[in-house]
């Protein structure tokens, strides 16, 4: 009974990690539909300097560990903005050549964080509680998964009263449905898309950080590997669909974590399995639209 319990909270604890990368990539697609590459690039940059902030202040603080989230939430956000303003709005309706860029762009700035940081994982400690487990019906779970389910579920409800309860929440889903009437009415979209692309990189800087601490580790190759997951998620949940992201995640670490104690560390193999089936019995995701 233990292992089962184990095996499942961890299996979600995973998923908010998921749903935490993927989130940003997501919302970014499903509002603006611009597959971004270089998503990975934000969660990598993020966990970097947040693990710099924390180091200078005490990694056993408090204190340094959430003034770290923050700081990677603000670097994700300003780097996505200037992704957007350079690279990304001037390639606007035109998808094959937005790939190419965002993938130079991921391949670059992997290559930078090599030259700046080394090519070696930088192990990391946090508070020394996050390094502790909880009891629940006789599994001791790591309070590491704990603060990952917390702080997905806090991300998802502030995506979602931004979009459906803010100003600029209206604007942007207008501009998404009919864009030269929300400019006719004299309304900025450019201005609208780019503060997308900006949440989109503070959610990811905020994955960044927190990969780091359920890693126990940073590297160049950080966020490009969680961006694999974080592209499954997307598809199976469907492209642009929070909540779709949000039950995919589950699903998708779920069905890993159990493959992987219980089928001999198969987990990755039938995670694609379950890709494979998706796209071939519903290729807009569990949750995604029909075009």
């Amino acid at each position: 009974m233990s292992t089962l319990v184990l095996t499942l909270i961890t299996g979600v604890g995973l998923g908010a990690l998921y749903f935490l990368v993927a989130s940003g990539l997501s919302l970014i697609y499903g509002l603006m539909h611009v597959l971004n590459f270089a998503h990975g690039a934000f969660l990598t940059l993020s966990a970097f300097i947040g693990w710099m902030v924390a180091q200078a202040l005490g990694t056993d603080s408090w204190g340094s560990f959430l003034l770290s989230i923050l700081v990677g939430a603000a670097v994700g956000a300003v780097f996505a903005t200037l992704t957007e303003l350079v690279l990304i709005r001037p390639l606007y309706e035109r998808h094959i050549e937005q790939v190419l860029v965002t993938v130079g762009l991921s391949f670059a700035a992997v290559a930078l964080f090599e030259g700046i940081w080394g090519t070696d994982p930088v192990h990391i400690s946090g508070p020394s509680w996050l390094k502790q487990t909880t009891e629940v019906l006789g599994a001791r779970i790591p309070n590491t998964y704990w603060v990952l389910m917390i702080a997905a579920v806090l991300v998802l409800a502030a995506l979602v009263l931004f979009l459906q309860k803010t100003r600029y929440g209206m604007i942007i889903r207008a501009g998404v449905e009919n864009r030269s009437m929300v400019t006719a009415l004299g309304i900025d979209v450019r201005r609208s898309f780019t503060l997308v692309f900006a949440i989109g990189g503070a959610a990811a800087g905020i994955g960044g950080v927190l990969a780091m601490h359920y890693s126990t580790f940073v590297s160049a190759h950080l966020g490009q590997t969680l961006l694999i997951f974080a592209f499954i998620v997307t598809v199976v949940g469907g492209l642009g669909s929070l909540t779709g992201a949000a039950v995919a995640s589950v699903l998708v670490a779920v069905l890993q974590q159990f493959a992987n104690f219980y089928l001999g560390g198969t987990g990755d193999f039938i995670v694609v399995i379950l890709l494979a089936l998706v796209l071939l019995v519903r290729p807009t995701g569990l949750l995604g639209k029909k075009a």
